[in-house]
């Protein structure tokens, strides 16, 4: 049987701030620009609910990006997972970012970024990124 890893999570923005149509226009932007679901994506469009650029009034002070996605054993290539969503974020407006990756035999893991100030700003300084690792149930052999 194959090991099936399951990749999801949201990036969050403050939606109540000036130029927040000019945000969101960056944001849907940088996911579009992901590749197609083709070979083997790490990242692409298809796993993106991308939101719509009007403004939503059922969006109360936080916009939502959520994304998931069902991989073969990425936990193999998760560096290289990582990587191509810090690629990702480093183009978007956004406050916080969490991946959770679930898998058969690794457990559960759960990755976060927040931004340095009161949000990440396109092609502004370094991501920090926090994982925590939790394994429920018993591994059997």
């Amino acid at each position: 049987m194959d090991q099936e890893s399951i990749v999801y999570g949201c990036i969050k923005d403050v939606s109540l701030v000036d130029g927040e149509s000019t945000r969101r226009r960056v944001n849907r932007k940088a996911m579009l620009a992901l590749p197609k679901a083709d070979g083997w994506p790490f990242l692409c469009q298809e796993m993106f609910a991308i939101p719509q650029i009007e403004v939503d009034q059922a969006n109360y002070q936080t916009e939502v990006m959520h994304f998931g996605a069902s991989y073969k054993a990425v936990e193999y290539e998760w560096e290289q997972w990582i990587q191509k969503f810090e690629e990702l974020l480093s183009r978007m407006y956004w406050v916080s970012a969490t991946v959770h990756l679930e898998t058969e035999l690794s457990g559960s893991h759960t990755f976060t970024w927040e931004s340095n100030g009161d949000y990440h700003e396109p092609g502004s300084g370094d991501l920090q990124i926090r994982c925590e690792w939790s394994h429920d149930g018993v591994l059997s052999l």
